[in-house]
């Protein structure tokens, strides 16, 4: 198990896009911050615990983790989230 590949697409202070390349078996640990985040599944499956609830996603599905929101994945099969963060998520540069 590794660290998920993390790349900066694009980012200006207002939002930021951000790919992250898994792995099977790769982890984003449970954490949460004050942005708003969006995340597109471009590829492959994740289980998402987010404030307590369990769910799966596959290619093709997007949600929503308001601010404050505890949350992170598991990855089922290897793939690719796109996440939006606002704003930009300045430890990420």
């Amino acid at each position: 198990m590794s660290e998920p590949v993390r790349t900066v697409l694009a980012q200006e202070p207002e939002l930021m896009v951000v790919s992250f390349a898994f792995e099977k078996g790769d982890e984003g640990a449970l954490h949460s911050h004050p942005h708003v985040q969006s995340t597109y599944v471009k590829s492959g499956r994740f289980s998402f615990t987010q404030d307590g609830r369990s769910f799966e996603v596959g290619t093709g599905d997007a949600f929503v983790i308001p601010s404050g929101a505890e949350h992170g994945c598991v990855c089922l099969q290897a793939g690719e989230l796109i996440d939006n963060f606002t704003p930009r998520r300045d430890d990420f540069l």
